[in-house]
């Protein structure tokens, strides 16, 4: 499950570039990247929405920004330009049917969570290495963007994981009261929407974005379960490759965050069974930060009070072949 009580920082306008990946479109000369929109296809004929952060100097690694779900490219815009400045490429996207991914009347909108993992992410991870094709390529996932690597059928291409609030979600290992409102959401709220309206209008709870209904439905399917996906092993998932990833992996955690915490963390990371996992687990107060939670690492006010958390993510791409 994903808590998305956070407002999404605003992007600046870009121009839009076609899925031919022309006209390229420099932002602010004074700055020492440039950014621009990009359409993607995937192999379902669905145009994903995408922004690429590219350096002005010669790139050698570049990193996917895997969205939490319902979660738009925007709010990662901040961190993006952050890592790009700091040499990266970086490409942030919307999955199908949320945000400028969105094409047609979200009640018929057919995308799932296994969609999102199976489809709109190799897509993505084409994109990447076509936009950077002498560098090395990286994944940062916040909670589902991490928790889905696993159906990517080019997931060899990834050379490394950087996860932050990644967990099976499982409502059964949170703690009270939080488990309550969770319970509430998952197993009364979904259902009553989906039946109804079509979709889960997450965004009226402050649960990030409207969420098209097999999205809803496999979410709270995998979150009442364990180890998420899992779930679906053998059922409505009888592909996957969470068996075969082995690219070195660093998870981020928080002690504040009813959803990731570190029993759901561990539950997660035991599906990936032969990634060595590095965990951190760590406590908000330790940087004089009164909450980070499930959403407010990728916050640039926290990067401001605490800029050791975001020069994570930088030291460990560094390390990196």
């Amino acid at each position: 499950m994903d808590n998305h009580n956070a407002s999404p920082t605003a992007e600046p306008s870009s121009s839009v570039v076609n899925s031919n990946l022309t006209n390229k479109s420099n932002m602010n000369d004074a700055s020492n990247i440039d950014t621009y929109s990009l359409s993607i296809m995937t192999d379902r004929n669905q145009a994903l929405a995408a922004t690429v952060y590219r350096p002005k100097d010669v790139t050698k690694k570049s990193v996917m920004m895997a969205p939490a779900t319902g979660i738009k490219r925007h709010f990662y815009h901040n961190f993006a330009t952050y890592l790009a400045e700091s040499g990266f490429g970086v490409l942030t996207f919307d999955n199908e049917g949320i945000g400028e991914s969105l094409s047609t009347d979200l009640a018929k909108c057919s995308a799932s969570l296994i969609s999102w993992g199976r489809h709109d992410m190799p897509a993505v991870l084409d994109a990447l290495q076509d936009e950077f094709p002498d560098a090395s390529y990286h994944l940062i996932g916040h909670s589902a963007g991490g928790q889905l690597i696993g159906l990517m059928p080019n997931y060899q291409a990834i050379g490394s994981v950087f996860n932050v609030a990644c967990s099976s979600g499982r409502i059964k290992n949170m703690g009270m009261p939080y488990k309550l409102k969770a319970m509430g959401f998952m197993d009364a709220f979904i259902p009553f929407a989906n039946l109804t309206l079509g979709y889960t209008p997450s965004d009226k709870i402050g649960m990030g974005e409207p969420l098209p209904r097999g999205v809803a439905r496999q979410w709270r399917e995998w979150c009442n379960g364990a180890g998420y996906i899992k779930t679906a092993f053998g059922k409505s998932i009888h592909t996957h490759f969470y068996d075969e990833l082995s690219m070195p992996a660093l998870w981020l955690g928080f002690s504040d965050d009813d959803i990731a915490n570190s029993e759901n963390m561990d539950d997660m990371i035991r599906v990936f069974t032969k990634m060595p996992v590095e965990k951190r687990f760590l406590d908000p107060e330790y940087f004089g930060l009164n909450h980070i939670g499930h959403m407010r690492y990728f916050s640039s006010k926290t990067n401001i009070k605490a800029p050791q958390l975001w020069q994570m993510a930088v030291t460990w791409l560094h390390e990196q072949p």
